[in-house]
């Protein structure tokens, strides 16, 4: 057999494998879906450390990895995040995400994120458990000159929530 029939052979013998053969693109996680509203505690790690607790709430825009977010924490005061954040998916259930925003807080006495207006960052993880539609989550909330005397403010927060 010379050189040009093993190479038509060998081109024949795989074209006729890859016609035999289906070739399906691999899956890649999306973004959990789902919006949801839960509670947890939140806990101050700034200038006037605390604990209190925190409603949150995540709109989910759909095939997109984008979501509308906001939480409540209340402390010795209360102060109430919105953020939008870009959601980056780890598997089917889990995504994290960085969202961006206000810390919305006022008054003498500091919430958990401070005592002023001030922008925010707020990293975080969705877990989605399997078969339900509950949602385990966890974020901090990084709030950038949030305090009347010029400090920055740490908080984490972590909770239990239901999809809708």
């Amino acid at each position: 057999m010379t050189c040009l029939q093993k190479y038509l052979l060998s081109v024949v013998l795989t074209g006729s494998l890859l016609s035999f053969a289906q070739f399906t693109p691999p899956a890649q996680a999306q973004v959990a879906y789902g919006s949801y509203v839960g509670v947890g505690p939140t806990f101050g790690l700034s200038n006037d450390a605390q604990v209190g607790g925190m409603i949150a709430f995540r709109y989910k825009l759909l095939k997109q990895p984008i979501s509308f977010r906001a939480q409540a924490l209340v402390g010795k005061s209360t102060a109430f995040v919105p953020t939008v954040s870009y959601d980056y998916p780890i598997n089917w259930q889990t995504d994290a995400y960085l969202g961006a925003g206000l810390v919305l807080a006022g008054g003498h006495t500091p919430s958990p994120v401070g005592n002023r207006v001030g922008f925010a960052l707020q990293p975080g993880i969705d877990y989605i458990v399997p078969n339900s539609n509950t949602v385990i989550f966890g974020n901090a909330i990084i709030g950038f000159d949030t305090y009347r005397n010029d400090g920055s403010a740490f908080a984490l927060q972590g909770g239990v929530g239901l999809r809708f």
